[in-house]
């Protein structure tokens, strides 16, 4: 039943939504920390994990404070939260512009793009910030600081937020598509040559991509329901329906998390944290750990998609 949600209620969501940005912090934080440490990791394909990750870490953090009750503190939270949470989505269609350019466009320029990135993500997330400021109802706040008050509020707020976010998960399933098709035809002609490395090597390939096919689920996954309740509370205003927010929260929330697991937690990641782990652990843990050096060794063999394919390019 739709009904106006309960103080009861209310405190339910915050704890959901306090929980799950708590974890989307420390897992986009752990990535920006791997970063950090790790110079190995300092290649331009996993800068732009950096950058999404950093974005993340931020959204996440400002999204867990905030008081309604607190006036113009709650105001330029949730604006922040606006600006990094747009960044965020945005970084992930860099990462699959990237990737289309230099697989299927054979382009190896991307390196040179890196100061277009940054003006694109951060000039189009400032300004959707800025318009979402109109409309806005600054005498009254309603229980989140995120969300907007008033009808021309949430249209603005709806305009500013979902539309370049679904479009932005067109782009990016338009585009992994078309370089999933492409590895796929290159696969289809490697099991036609005798070569049965290379065969081996465009399975690998074609394994990774279709995994990276599932990165735009993310964030469909993080804000269907957060679009679905948009739009309710547009045609319902007043009125909440609290498995839907419920929904809606938590899974919003937990965008950093997800994306620090399928953007960061990469090859790469792994090998740099085994072979640290390694030069720690006492000889005698190391014999309970045996597959680890070939894990490590494994993992060598794989392909890294932005990074591999730009550096034999280059």
């Amino acid at each position: 039943m739709a009904t106006v949600l309960s103080v009861h209620d209310r405190r339910i969501l915050t704890a959901v939504n306090s929980g799950a940005s708590s974890l989307s912090f420390v897992g986009s934080g752990f990535i920006v920390l791997c970063y950090s440490l790790f110079k190995e990791l300092r290649k331009f394909s996993f800068k732009l994990v950096f950058y999404l990750s950093l974005s993340d870490m931020l959204c996440s953090f400002f999204n867990m404070v905030g008081d309604p009750s607190k006036g113009f503190f709650c105001y330029a939270q949730g604006y922040i939260t606006h600006f990094f949470c747009v960044a965020s989505f945005l970084w992930t269609t860099t990462i699959a512009f990237t990737l289309h350019r230099t697989v299927v466009r054979h382009k190896t320029d991307v390196e040179d793009l890196e100061a277009m990135f940054h003006l694109y993500v951060w000039g189009t997330s400032l300004v959707m910030t800025v318009i979402r400021s109109i409309g806005n109802d600054h005498t009254h706040l309603g229980a989140w600081c995120w969300a907007q008050t008033g009808r021309t509020g949430k249209a603005i707020h709806f305009i500013t937020f979902y539309v370049p976010l679904w479009g932005a998960i067109l782009y990016n399933g338009f585009t992994y598509f078309q370089v999933i098709r492409m590895l796929n035809n290159a696969t289809r002609m490697a099991f036609g040559m005798s070569d049965h490395a290379y065969q081996f090597d465009s399975r690998t390939d074609t394994k990774a991509l279709n995994r990276w096919g599932y990165y735009p689920l993310i964030l469909i996954g993080s804000w269907a329901f957060g679009t679905i309740n948009r739009i309710h509370d547009f045609i319902k205003p007043g009125h909440k329906i609290f498995w839907l927010s419920f929904l809606d929260i938590g899974t919003a929330a937990l965008m950093g998390l997800f994306n620090s697991i399928a953007y960061g937690l990469n090859a790469s990641v792994r090998r740099a944290i085994y072979e640290r782990l390694e030069l720690f652990w006492p000889e005698r843990l190391q014999r309970w750990f045996p597959n680890s050096s070939r894990y490590r060794n494994q993992q060598q063999q794989q392909s890294e998609l932005i990074s591999l394919k730009i550096q034999d390019q280059q």
